[in-house]
């Protein structure tokens, strides 16, 4: 595709001319354009299949007990280093 072809995304109307009207229609339409905006980007968004969502799953929770690992040993270890340079000769 190329980059001067439209994709369906929703711009402000005259964006290059200037802003005419009042400050309460522009503040309610700068509002209702981003509304059409939000469900414009909604739109495109692709819901998972079941597989894909166990599989997103299992790397999600494979990756927090990975880094649930790592936090443990950094803090049994600076610990243990605390405990030996602090710690109540025995």
């Amino acid at each position: 595709m190329s980059q001067d072809e439209p994709r369906g995304e929703v711009i402000a109307a005259g964006a290059a001319r200037e802003k005419k009207g009042n400050a309460f229609s522009r503040f309610f339409g700068s509002i209702a354009l981003f509304i059409r905006q939000v469900i414009a980007e909604l739109r495109k968004v692709v819901t998972p299949t079941r597989k894909e969502l166990f599989k997103f799953t299992a790397v999600v929770l494979v990756f927090v007990l990975i880094v649930m690992g790592i936090v443990y040993g950094l803090d049994t270890f600076f610990a243990f280093v605390t405990h030996y340079v602090f710690g109540i000769p025995g």
